[in-house]
Formats: structure tokens, sequence, C-alpha cells
């Protein structure tokens, strides 16, 4: 470990791990009711399978999932090319130290503690671009099930259980999706460790408030929770 690795370095790499983690589990994994847009977004998308599979042209709906796999590949091709600036700032390492550890609001570390946390923005986007092209593979799955799916008219237990593996499917797509631009919010908070490790604290706390008011409280929520309540109405009615 390098020497001046600091209590307040420990606490803040800590607390960084530990509030990512439980940001992470607590939207894709424990929340059982729609709370938030992920939630919702994934009831949405049985809807949208149900009227896919109604539908005698599909052209549209190959359209919406190829224009969301072209966007996990943007992705994906850009974690690969930080990748490649920040291996490669790790081969100039010393002429960057030296930079660096020359400007007036960074704290002043050792060369062995600027390396720690490059490392830790390099497993940041390895992990990013290992979710990318998982949810890029899990698209293709989605593709290979709207390809499968019966023409119209189906039978509306049939369609129910269809519509449900497919959106499943969609669903887990979108959710490795959202972990890989999850990180790349965290990777912001994580980068403020070169400036100073209180900056990295703050940083990740607000990463997380951002996050967690765009899903439960921003506007965009709100609507998504009306289409929802609209949808609902209809079937009902």
């Amino acid at each position: 470990m390098p020497p001046d690795l600091t209590t307040v370095d420990v606490v803040a790499l800590a607390w960084f791990a530990l509030i990512w983690l439980a940001y992470t589990v607590g939207q894709d994994r424990v929340w059982g009711r729609p709370v938030g847009v992920n939630q919702r977004m994934s009831g949405l998308r049985v809807n949208w399978v149900r009227a896919m599979l109604e539908r005698e042209v599909r052209l549209m709906d190959g359209q919406l999932v190829g224009h969301t796999m072209n966007s996990v590949t943007f992705f994906a091709s850009t974690s690969m090319l930080v990748l490649a600036g920040l291996v490669g700032l790790l081969g100039n390492v010393d002429r960057v130290y030296s930079v660096v550890s020359h400007l007036t609001f960074t704290v002043k570390t050792s060369q062995e503690l600027f390396e720690l946390k490059v490392l830790v923005l390099i497993s940041i986007f390895i992990y990013a671009f290992f979710q990318f092209t998982w949810a890029l593979r899990q698209y293709n799955y989605t593709c290979a099930l709207i390809g499968t799916a019966p023409a119209p008219p189906v039978e509306a237990r049939l369609r129910d259980s269809l519509a449900g593996t497919i959106a499943t499917v969609m669903s887990h797509a979108v959710t490795s999706l959202n972990a890989g631009l999850r990180a790349y919010y965290f990777s912001l908070a994580a980068a403020s460790w070169i400036i100073h490790p209180w900056l990295f604290l703050v940083s990740s706390n607000a990463v997380v408030a951002v996050l967690a008011w765009r899903q439960l409280w921003s506007g965009s929520a709100r609507a998504i929770h009306r289409h929802l309540e609209i949808l609902d109405g209809i079937e009902r009615s």
C-alpha cells in the first residue's frame, strides 16, 4: 500500500464502493414494487411486447431494439477508448504525475498513491465494458426471441406468456446497460479523488443524489408513472 494513504483516503474509497453497491442493489434487485423509472420501465416493456405480438408488421419494434443496440455498441467502444487512454497514462506515469503534482488545486501525494487512483479508474471502465458487452449479447437474445414470435392473432394466454419472457430478457439487457452507464457517473466521482479525498467523498454522495432524483422525482419519472397508470386503466376498462 502507498505510504501516504491516509484514513480519509481509505474511508472515501470504502464509502464509494459501498454506496455504489447499495444503490445498484436497491435499483436492480431489492425494490419489488415499481418505485423508480427502472422498475416501471420493466412493466412498460411487457406492455410493449404485448402490443408487438398483436401487430402484423413489426418493423418499428425491430428498429427500436436496433437503435438501443447501436447505443450500447457506442458505449462499449467508448469504454475501450477510455481504457486505452488510461493504460497509456500508466505508460507515461512519471510525466503525468509530475504535471498533476504541480497543479495548485490537487492534493500532494506520492506517485504510488497516484497510480492507485488511476488503477481504480481503469477497474471502473473494465467493469463498464463488460456490462455493455453483456447487454449487447442479451439484446441479441431479445432479437432472436422477437424473431420467433408467432404472427397474430395470438391467443391471450400465449401472448401474455411470450410477452413475459421477451420482456424479461430485454429488461436484463437494460439492467446491464444501466450498470455500465452508472459506472460512467461513478467514474467522475473517482476522478475527483485525484484532486482531494474529501472531494471524492462528496462527489460519491452527489452522484447517488443525482441518480436517485432522476429515478424517483424527475419530470420523466412522473410522466412514466402516469403513463403506466393510464395503461392500467385501459386494461381494467
